[in-house]
Formats: structure tokens, C-alpha cells, sequence
């Protein structure tokens, strides 16, 4: 079991706090639903069949328990997944191995970036977190989200028109 945990820690640790960080926007909460997944990792890899990658699986996981969450806290879906990151061309910065509190931070532009997610639908978050942040391909995406690759495609551009939208608006994010 410490060799499965090692594993997975070394080579997803970072970006399986990120995307939960992303979706929780709390350190506290986020260590707490990050220790959850290792849990459940390690309670059920003696059941993982190998239909996907462990990295697909993990995020399938760690999305599940964060949904389960947000259940149990009695938010709607709808708060999940708010933090996104735009260059001017429209495309994401890259990702520097700062923490993700610490990327938030960074500019108040950004943050109003981010803000906007709130305007998209719970789908679409999921999508474009998954796709954007923490670069998974579309065809992982529709594994983890347990949509059609149609579905994850279309959702995607969806998304972005949303928030394409709201920052030529300059709107409100309140």
C-alpha cells in the first residue's frame, strides 16, 4: 500500500490539489477532500481495471468526492469549479508550480476572470477546468466526466463563449 501511495503522490499530487483547490477554493478544505481521494484510492485500487489511465481514474475519483461534497454542504452544483486563467489571446497561462492560492492572487483582472465561471453551468466548469487548467485531453475529460466526446466538445465551446461574453461586457460578477 505505501508503494501505491507513493505513486500516485510523486506523480499527481500537484495537480490532484489543484484541481480541487480550483473547485473548492479553500486550502483547509482542499487537504482535507485531497486526503479523502487517497483514501479511496487505496481502499479500491485492488479494484481498478485498467479501462482507463490512473491519472483518468484519480480525477474521476477526486471529481466524485468533491461533488459528494458539495452535497453534503447543501450548495448547489453551481459553486464548483470558479478559477480560470486567460492570457490576451485567449489562452491559458501556464501553470509555474506556484500554488494555486497563489496564482488567484495574482492580479485583480484574473480574478474577475475567474469569477466569471460562475456564470457558466456546473458542465461547463467541469470542462474547462479539466480541459484548460489541468490539461487533460478531450477524450480524458469525457472519461472523467462520463460524457460522449461530442458532449465534452460542445460543452467546451459553450463554455467559452460564456465567458468570452461576460469579459468583453466587463459585466458584473456578482
Amino acid at each position: 500500500m505505501k508503494a501505491v501511495f507513493e505513486k500516485f503522490y510523486d506523480n499527481y499530487h500537484h495537480d490532484l490539489y489543484q484541481f480541487i483547490f480550483y473547485m473548492v477554493k479553500d486550502k483547509e478544505t482542499c487537504e482535507d477532500l485531497v486526503q479523502e481521494v487517497y483514501i479511496k484510492v487505496l481502499k479500491s485500487y485492488d479494484s481498478f481495471k485498467g479501462e482507463s489511465t490512473e491519472k483518468t481514474w484519480l480525477f474521476s475519483i477526486a471529481r466524485h468526492i468533491t461533488i459528494d461534497y458539495f452535497r453534503s454542504q447543501k450548495r448547489k452544483r453551481n459553486r464548483i469549479m470558479e478559477y480560470f486563467d486567460w492570457s490576451e489571446k485567449g489562452q491559458l497561462i501556464q501553470d509555474q508550480k506556484l500554488l494555486p492560492d497563489e496564482i488567484a492572487m495574482q492580479n485583480e483582472q484574473v480574478k474577475d476572470v475567474y469569477r466569471y465561471l460562475d456564470k457558466c453551468t456546473p458542465d461547463q466548469r467541469s470542462v474547462l477546468i479539466l480541459r484548460y487548467i489541468q490539461s487533460f485531453s478531450i477524450q480524458e475529460t469525457a472519461d472523467i466526466l462520463n460524457f460522449s466526446v461530442s458532449k465534452v466538445k460542445t460543452t467546451q465551446h459553450r463554455g467559452l463563449k460564456t465567458l468570452k461574453k461576460y469579459i468583453s461586457e466587463g459585466g458584473d460578477v456578482l
